[in-house]
């Protein structure tokens, strides 16, 4: 009798994430499962998973950005995998949606990343991988195991080969200091903050620079672009105060609205970013570099019982 690390271990791909969920597989070494997704005629849907996953240790590999179709056929997936017997159900998420509801900023507003948070738990998930994480106390709203995995450790490798002469990190406001200062640390170099106020959510009115940027080749670290607003404005003041290249450096590109138009028109001259989420047009501004490999070794590791301490690098 196995067990099981020996029994079946079966990867199921969301619709929200089929290239990244396909590459995840690939490296883990399973080929993914057949997973039907039906449509009614009113919109609602229903996932069945065509296979046996009895016993099995399961996989659900889904991003959860908007529309919310993507997080319910997330759950509709897991459910049906707890109602078919599986032993354990991971869910790899490798961006969390409505991460920034993360508490109440006003009087009479939900939290919405606890409420998600909630719904995975009851559908029957075991266990949660993610990564970057919108603010990281969030791990505490589960009470099941959470691998929160950083981008940093595909992103360092890709800052140390551009070889920047006058390399100098950016934080975009005051709340992306933190992850900011942790790269500036481990590459040796200076730290440079923007500090904004918002009008209204994705809407920028005054921003000031903490810092001297002249000379320098900025990169600007944050967990998400949206409308690219903050980012491409931060831009266009760095280069007008004598910077000498400004990139940016961002996990999860939701690129929203005018994002792309913003980026085009901006003086930011690389958007480095990941797969977590499909980008939704092309342009010669963005590189993306993949997580596949990051979160399947981590999933090998998870399914071995062995430490993931060895995949941060900061």
């Amino acid at each position: 009798m196995g067990g099981i690390t020996e029994r079946k271990r079966k990867i199921f791909v969301g619709s929200a994430s089929p290239a990244l969920g396909k590459a995840i597989a690939a490296k883990f070494g399973v080929a993914p499962g057949d997973v039907e997704l039906q449509r009614f005629s009113d919109g609602e849907f229903q996932t069945s998973l065509e296979e046996t996953v009895r016993g099995a240790h399961v996989f659900f590999i889904q991003s959860t950005f908007p529309p919310t179709d993507n997080l319910f056929e997330l759950l509709l997936m897991v459910d049906a995998a707890k109602r078919a017997s599986a032993a354990k159900i991971t869910v790899v998420m490798p961006y969390f949606g409505w991460a920034r509801q993360d508490r109440k900023d006003k009087p009479r507003v939900a939290i919405g990343s606890k409420l998600i948070v909630n719904m995975l738990e009851s559908a029957g998930v075991t266990r949660v991988i993610t990564m970057d994480l919108h603010a990281d106390q969030i791990q505490g709203f589960f009470e099941v195991p959470v691998d929160h995995l950083y981008a940093s450790s595909v992103f360092i490798p890709y800052i140390k080969k551009l070889n920047l002469p006058n390399l100098i990190m950016g934080a975009p406001d005051t709340g992306g200091t933190k992850r900011a200062n942790a790269y500036a640390k481990h590459l040796g170099c200076g730290l440079v903050i923007c500090y904004k106020q918002r009008k209204k959510a994705n809407e920028v009115s005054d921003m000031t620079l903490i810092g001297d940027v002249r000379g320098k080749d900025v990169i600007i670290v944050d967990d998400i672009i949206d409308t690219a607003g903050t980012i491409t404005k931060a831009a266009d003041m760095m280069m007008s105060k004598g910077a000498n290249s400004v990139r940016a450096l961002i996990t999860h590109p939701v690129l929203s609205g005018p994002a792309y138009k913003r980026l085009e028109n901006s003086s930011i001259t690389e958007l480095i970013t990941t797969d977590s989420i499909p980008l939704k047009q092309k342009s010669s501004k963005i590189k993306v570099i993949s997580v596949a490999n990051l979160f399947a070794e981590v999933m090998q590791n998870v399914v071995n019982h062995q430490s993931i301490s060895s995949n941060f690098i900061i």
